[in-house]
Order: structure tokens, then sequence, then C-alpha cells
């Protein structure tokens, strides 16, 4: 079927979800770096429906807002008071229709015309708590739809145990002939192991027409959208049902332990998928890939990786052991052990790690080096140049192939503002030093160790700070005598003196 053929979808996003105890809606918490509504407008927009739009109560604005940053074109429709889900989809089809006039008025139909533009068409429902409900599942219903000539079809799935969802009631033919609330259904009702899935694909005037009959007469007072169902067999609709080949995929998330359950679910899909495209992953069980990220083939995630947001690896990059990047970019042939990183970028054969942290802005050029114990921030490090232990660099430029030496310290901020510090290339910057910034180094400098470098260093020029070594003996037997370090001294002073001959002898 043509996806243009999907007139709407609406995703049901308006719940408590009270279960979760928590102060952030249900669809608004997370799994693969998705909320769950982000899951549900990312399937919906795979049907490239013609509208969508996103049904709200609790926590409106929050959910609103998140929903139109995702997709700046979705329709909000406010739920009312009156609860349930077939009150959702009724504002939600009712804010479709008033779109639907609306674009008709501005096309210049007169008020009646307008009226009878309301929509028409497939209209699909789906809800913002079934997080692994893919697009593909979502078309398969759709075409089911339309290939039966239904009315109404059901996405179904068979459980081991059905719980609270409710029950398919089929006819000796198979035919569908009502959905039952498990708070509503009898024992035989109970025994049933096909469930209700949630999610629908209606006829839009089947829909409209039967919306209006549907009442509240039931143990939660609630509109049930699942009395469409009865309601279009009686005016004489078809009623079908689509079985779902996965029914894990149809599993609501109503709790948190749902909603780990539905996390490492969808992570194993996510690292199946990768493997089967030619990545190595070396142990899934502790490997977690978030849906947006992008791998290409002979990359290699060791144990205790974490690639959140929108992280990229290149070919024949390797990340791990125990490293967490989030929205970072590698390059290829990069290797990256025991890292934690965000918004950075590491180039094409570079090495980072282990134990470098990379803070946002961070750029490592070709060949370059961030090693052990390294923080990084707002540092641009050029081709083949090196950071290699026990530094930080803070708002800096490092030119290319150029060595910056152990316990090096770009400092960047003065308590007021923060400044940058310019080094060149080819320059070799000696262990402990101390850059206050702002103050540029030269191509082809050198600093010697131990040096604070307050002033601009001239290109070739070697910058060091001069002041002699003084010794004071005796200074630890008279201000710490009766310590260890006194007992040491003496020692060692008394076999010095036993071994040093004196004046005059042979």
């Amino acid at each position: 079927m043509s996806r243009q053929q999907i007139a709407a979808v609406i995703v049901l996003a308006a719940g408590a979800g009270t279960r979760m105890n928590s102060a952030t809606p249900k669809v608004l918490h997370s799994i693969g770096g998705r909320t769950l509504l982000h899951h549900a407008i990312v399937a919906a927009n795979e049907l490239e429906p013609q509208r969508l739009t996103v049904v709200v109560r609790h926590e409106r604005d929050a959910v609103a807002s998140h929903a139109a940053a995702i997709e700046p074109t979705v329709l909000i429709a406010d739920q009312d008071d009156i609860p349930g889900t077939g009150r959702a989809v009724h504002c939600g089809l009712s804010t479709l229709d008033a779109a639907a006039m609306a674009a008709a008025v501005a096309k210049g139909a007169s008020p009646e015309d307008a009226r009878a533009a309301q929509l028409h068409g497939v209209v699909v429902v789906t809800s913002a708590d079934v997080p692994l409900v893919t697009g593909e599942l979502l078309a398969a219903l759709a075409q089911e739809h339309e290939e039966s000539r239904n009315a109404v079809t059901l996405l179904t799935a068979r459980v081991r145990e059905p719980g609270a969802y409710g029950r398919i009631i089929r006819g000796t033919d198979g035919a569908v002939l009502r959905i039952v609330e498990a708070k509503d259904a009898s024992d035989a009702e109970l025994a049933v192991n096909e469930i209700n899935a949630g999610i629908y694909a209606f006829d839009a005037t089947a829909l409209r027409d039967a919306l209006a009959s549907v009442g509240r007469d039931n143990a939660q007072r609630e509109m049930y959208l699942t009395d469409v169902i009865e309601i279009v067999r009686e005016a004489g609709g078809r009623v079908g049902a689509f079985v779902a080949p996965d029914a894990d995929a149809t599993e609501g998330v109503n709790d948190r332990v749902q909603l780990a359950a539905a996390g490492k679910r969808l992570n194993r899909q996510i690292l199946e998928r990768w493997m089967r495209a030619g990545v190595t992953i070396v142990d899934p069980e502790t490997t977690w890939i978030d849906a947006d990220v992008t791998l290409e083939p002979d990359t290699t995630v060791l144990p205790g990786t974490q690639l959140l947001g929108a992280t990229t690896v290149a070919a024949g990059a390797s990340v791990g052991p125990d490293s967490t990047l989030k929205d970072v970019e590698v390059g290829p042939g990069a290797t990256v052990v025991r890292t934690h990183g965000e918004l950075a970028v590491i180039g094409p054969d570079a090495v980072v790690g282990p134990f470098s942290y990379l803070r946002p802005g961070t750029v490592l050029g070709v060949h370059g080096k961030i090693g052990a114990f390294v923080e990084t921030k707002n540092a641009k490090i050029g081709d083949h140049s090196k950071v290699p232990h026990l530094s930080y660099v803070g708002d800096a430029t490092i030119g290319e192939h150029s060595n910056i030496g152990a316990a090096t310290i770009f400092v960047n901020y003065d308590g007021v503002e923060k400044s940058s510090t310019n080094v060149g290339s080819h320059v070799r910057i000696g262990s402990d030093n101390t850059l206050i910034a702002p103050v540029t180094i030269g191509d082809g400098a050198y600093t010697g160790a131990g040096a604070i470098i307050r002033k601009d260093v001239a290109p070739g020029a070697l910058a060091r700070n001069l002041s002699p070594q003084q010794n004071i003996d005796g200074w630890v037997l008279s201000r710490r005598d009766g310590t260890p370090s006194a007992e040491a001294a003496r020692a060692a002073l008394e076999r010095d003196s036993a071994t040093t001959p004196e004046k005059g002898d042979a």
C-alpha cells in the first residue's frame, strides 16, 4: 500500500502514568536515547501520513513542546476532562478535522464546502507508551486494513500472560466480535490469550460516526475506544485483526520495571542490527548503543562501552573497553580506550585514552593523541599533535606536530573571564608547564620543564624560568628532629661520613 494513503496518525500521550512514580511524564522517559514519545513519533512518520497529531493532557506544555521539537508540523490535540482512550481519539480526530477544514478554507472553499472537507481515509491510532512498535509494524497493520477492506483493523498479540490487557473475542468464523477490558471480562473471557495491543487502523468516517455513540457505562466510567468495535460491527462495518509477528513489540511501558525491560529489548535489537551490518560487538551484554548512533562496517566495540546520542564511528575504528561517548564523531581507524567524551571530534587514526575526558568542543586531528589522565575542553588539537598524559587543555588551539609535556596545565580562567591559549605547530612544551592565558606560543618554539608562561613566546624561541636552587644543609635535623625523616637523614649522613676519607689520608 502506498504510504501517501495514510490520512493521519493519532498518537495518544495524555495519560498521567502514575505507576512510574515520577515528576516526569511517563511518555518523556527514555530508552535508547529517545523518549517514549519520540519513538512513537518516529514510527508514525515512517508511514508518511498527511497529518500527525499528538493527544496531550497530563503535563500538557512539557509533552506538547517536546512533540513539536521532534516534529515541527505536529498538531497538538488537548484531551478534556472526560477520561478514556475513546475520548482521547475523539479529541485527536476533531483536531484533524479542524485542520482539514482550515486548509480547505485557505484554498478558497466556502464554509459549507469546508465542513465536507473533514478528514477522510485511513487513520492509524497508536500510543506513546509502546516504544518497540516500529513503522514497519504500523505499515503492515495499515496494509492488512486496506487489503481486507476493513472499517477497523486491530493490532493484536498472543501472549502467555494476558494480565490487564483487553481480550480479543472472536466468533466461530474467526471474525473479531468485540474487545473486553480485563476489568469487565468474565472468567471465560479472561482465559483468552489474544490481547488488544491498543493500536488500530480506522476508516476515518466509520471512526467518527462510532465515536459519537460511545458511552461511559463501564467499571471505570471512561469512554473506551474498544467500544468502537461493536458499534462499527452493528453498523455493518467489517472488523479485522492483524496479529503482531513479535508479541514483545506490542508491550506497553507502565512502570520503571517495564521501562528497563523495554530498554534492554530495544538495545538487543540495535546491537543485532549493527552486528549483521558488519560491526564487531565483543560483548553485547555490556554494550549499550542508542537508536540514533551510526556505525560503519568493520568498527569494533569492546566490552563496557556506551555509544549515546548522535555518536558516529567510522570504519576501522575501535571504541572501548569501558568507554562512554555521547554525540562524539570518531574518525576512521581511530582508537578510543577507557574514555568519557561528549560533543567531541576524534580524527582519523587518532588515539585517545586510557582515562581521558573529552569535554564539548574538543577536536583532535589526524594521527593526534590525547593520552592517559588528560582532560580537554573547547580545544582544537592539530594533526599529529600529542597531549600524552596528566594534562588539562582548555580553551586552546594547538597546531600540527606539537607535543605537550606531562602535567601541563592550560590556565584559562582568572575567576572572572575565560581566555584562550594558542600553541603553534612543531612546538615542544616541557613537562610540568603552566600556560596562563591569554598567551601565544609561536611555531617551532620550546619551553623548559617547570616553566610558567605568562608572555607570548616568539617562533623558534626557548622560554624558561631561571631561579637558582638553594639547599639548606641540616634543616631537617634542626627543624624536624625526632621524625622518621630526621632519623633517616642522620643515618645517611653517618654512613657518608664513615665512607668519606679525611683530608690528607693516603
